[in-house]
């Protein structure tokens, strides 16, 4: 189990890869393909719009082809299109392999995030999602070292992309690796783990506040990491270098406290990890709104990126538990397809907002994500041990 571990961990950085690269690249690729500089916007959320669907879609898939297959696949399909934005000539492509892009992306996610709450310990979840963390930020580092030549931009592609086809290759050499770790290859077939319907699946007791907590979640992730360096030199006046490093402090807060999460999670329950995580964030909001040197404010963004780290993971892990392994493919589905939808509308939703009043309105809209995301976590916790006393 500890090779197909370091195959996971691998996996998630080539996750993460292409996750970062097109918004630091679209200054030069915008220039080369004559696109206006909104349209990475809409790029954005076609491959968004992808990743929801193949969430959705990922319990039927591993049900029917095994977690191996699915996996292999939806990379490969990655690898093609990071392949095929290399030879974009025209804007119009650059929707087109959004799709294939979204698509690979949300398969590789819900499998490998169930497969891995399933097998393995809080701290290896909080771990994956540190190593999503080593892959973004390696991706636009790997652009840098090409941005400087003629179309170097398509070069950074090409070598991100034969990254991926390296990770295609390893895991069709250790595709043996995964069998009889999942449902369909472990010789089971009974009536308790047949295959949900995302609608059977959202029919469950406290469903719908679990997917409540996985949308406002990413709203405030999203929303922080998009809107922080606006709010810093907008709102209080730093000087754009300096508010853009405290954006990049507020990602390398997520990547360090998951890490540390990792090792938390040995000792401390992940209900608990998510409550600590919820309320750092709510702390992180209110020192947003105190009136306090600019500097200290600042750190509350930081705070936030801490407070976050343990939430996703620990919720992703504790899917099982919460549900059953049975249908726990199912939900880990639909719980990704709405963090997905959350991050997806959350900064756009808080820009039209923002657009109407004032960019002074972020603090009092991450705080209302924050209050949100803890309440509905809280309610569920309570009518689980409710139903556990019942039991």
């Amino acid at each position: 189990m500890t090779t197909l571990l370091i195959i996971i961990y691998i996996a998630f950085i080539s996750l993460g890869l292409p996750d970062s690269i097109l918004g630091s690249v679209w200054p030069v690729i915008r220039l080369d393909v004559s696109a206006p500089v909104s349209m990475v916007g809409y790029v954005a959320m076609t491959v968004s719009a992808g990743t929801v669907v193949s969430s959705l879609l990922s319990n039927r898939l591993v049900a029917r082809f095994g977690t191996a297959k699915v996996i292999v696949t939806s990379v490969a399909m990655t690898a093609l299109a990071l392949l095929g934005y290399s030879f974009v000539g025209h804007a119009a492509f650059l929707f087109l392999l959004a799709i294939p892009l979204g698509l690979g992306a949300g398969s590789v996610d819900a499998a490998l995030n169930n497969f891995v709450a399933l097998h393995y310990k809080s701290m290896h979840m909080n771990w994956l999602h540190c190593f999503w963390g080593v892959g973004a930020t390696a991706g636009p580092i790997i652009m840098s070292l090409f941005l400087g030549r003629a179309s170097g931009w398509r070069t950074g592609y090409i070598v991100i992309a034969a990254l991926q086809f390296v990770l295609v290759v390893v895991l069709l050499a250790t595709m043996k690796l995964w069998d009889g770790k999942d449902v369909r290859t472990s010789g089971v077939e009974n009536e308790e783990h047949k295959v949900l319907t995302n609608k059977e699946a959202l029919g469950l007791p406290n469903v719908r506040l679990a997917l409540i907590s996985f949308i406002f979640f990413s709203v405030t992730e999203a929303t922080t990491g998009l809107w922080s360096s606006s709010y810093l030199v907008g709102v209080e006046g730093m000087a754009a270098t300096t508010a853009a490093r405290w954006t990049a402090s507020f990602y390398a807060g997520i990547t360090l406290g998951r890490l540390l999460s990792g090792f938390l999670s040995i000792k401390v329950a992940n209900t608990v990890l998510i409550r600590i995580g919820q309320l750092v964030c709510v702390a992180g909001a209110l020192l947003l709104l105190l009136p306090v040197p600019v500097m200290v404010s600042a750190l509350g963004f930081v705070i936030i990126g801490l407070g976050t780290a343990p939430i996703f993971p620990a919720m992703l892990h504790e899917t099982p538990v919460r549900f059953g392994s049975t249908v726990s493919g199912a939900i880990m589905g639909l719980q990704m397809a709405f963090a997905y939808i959350g991050g997806t509308l959350g900064s756009p939703l808080f820009g039209a907002l923002a657009s109407l009043t004032s960019l002074k309105l972020l603090p009092f809209f991450l705080l209302a994500a924050a209050l949100t995301m803890l309440v509905a976590s809280e309610l569920m916790n309570k009518r689980m041990a409710a139903r556990e006393k019942s039991l």
